[in-house]
């Protein structure tokens, strides 16, 4: 299958875990890894034929699917993801922080609330979008000393976000499931 989308793999409680391709899915079937499977989508996979039967192999795999084995701690569901330019941008909507202009990414950079040089860190609670022009005029300063006001706050994204920020052709199924695990308050669902 050429562009068959993602599978959501989640551990055996239900917990978000991460994105797999189809490869990796019909590995976790033919290991009998999957516990339980859920989804308005499946896929069915055909393999090579059986020299004794000359029956296909096939494996039908939802989109998406819970793996047996030791299940993740549920505070996985709020460890911090890493952060990425692509990943900041979609979480702030691609709009300044600044000026407010919803610009392409090409057009937008990483700022730093509290300036690196001033002993800012590079985390999701210190860093959000800014169009180019804002991040030059704030320069190596704190939005104060700038006298440019934050239109809206950083937050970390919890791993249910963060799922839904990196993956762009998210099947609904898939996008039903992880807006359950969304915060009310995420700029995600606003």
């Amino acid at each position: 299958m050429f562009n068959s989308p993602l599978i959501l793999t989640l551990d055996q409680h239900g917990v978000p875990h991460r994105w797999v391709t189809w490869q990796h899915a019909c590995f976790y079937y033919a290991k009998d890894l999957v516990a339980w499977a859920i989804g308005e989508h499946s896929f069915t996979f055909r393999g090579g034929l059986n020299r004794l039967t000359g029956q296909r192999s096939e494996i039908r795999a939802n989109s998406i699917i819970a793996i047996r084995g030791k299940a993740l701690a549920s505070r996985s569901l709020f460890q911090v993801p890493p952060l990425d330019n692509r990943e900041l941008f979609h979480r702030d909507r691609h709009i300044c922080a600044y000026c407010g202009d919803e610009l392409p990414s090409a057009r937008l950079t990483r700022d730093h609330v509290i300036p690196v040089s001033r002993g800012g860190r590079d985390t999701w609670m210190n860093v959000v979008t800014a169009c180019r022009s804002c991040n030059q005029l704030k320069s190596g300063r704190t939005p104060e000393q700038a006298g440019m006001e934050l239109l809206y706050a950083p937050y970390v994204p919890n791993k249910a976000e963060y799922l839904i920020l990196c993956n762009r052709h998210i099947l609904v199924d898939q996008m039903d499931f992880l807006a359950r695990h969304v915060p009310k308050t995420s700029r995600l669902t606003a």
